[in-house]
């Protein structure tokens, strides 16, 4: 029988991964026209693209924070958010998807080495597991954002 560790770890990342109770990130971005990636409805602050490049820099950043001491994050809010509205083209687009699945995977490999509990000595009592449950929420809120955005643009399921 697994410990309590193991366990919490184990929801953890069934967490981080998404779609458990609704759709996950990689559902809200599957299949959207690239011509899509970079429209602003009216009264909507900014694009699907924003909120991807958006998730990429805050989780790469809580990674970084996570494993190493001396990281210096973006500044805020200016640069967790990119001018930009559309990605300059297919490779940046992939590329972004790309680096949020690879910190996503390291951040689930640093939860499964770690020590849950432990503040990190470079910080201001976060924890592993308060940066697993930070970047579950901030995804889950952005992709829950995506999938309207997808809605009012007539692009979702």
């Amino acid at each position: 029988m697994e410990n309590n560790q193991e366990l919490l770890i184990a929801e953890l990342v069934k967490l981080l991964q998404g779609g458990m109770a609704h759709a996950g990130f990689k559902d809200a971005v599957e299949g959207l026209p690239a011509d899509l990636r970079g429209a602003k409805p009216e009264n909507v602050p900014y694009s699907i693209w924003q909120l991807v490049e958006h998730i990429r820099i805050a989780q790469w950043d809580m990674l970084e924070f996570s494993r190493d001491a001396n990281h210096k994050s973006p500044k805020w809010p200016d640069e967790y958010w990119p001018a930009e509205t559309a990605p300059a083209g297919e490779d940046e687009w992939n590329k972004s998807l790309t680096q949020i699945e690879n910190d996503l995977e390291a951040f689930i490999s640093l939860l499964k080495e770690g020590d849950l509990y432990k503040p990190f000595p470079h910080g201001e009592g976060q924890t592993l597991l308060r940066e697993a449950l930070q970047i579950a929420d901030h995804t889950s809120y952005h992709t829950g954002e995506i999938i309207a955005l997808r809605r009012i643009l007539g692009a979702w399921k």
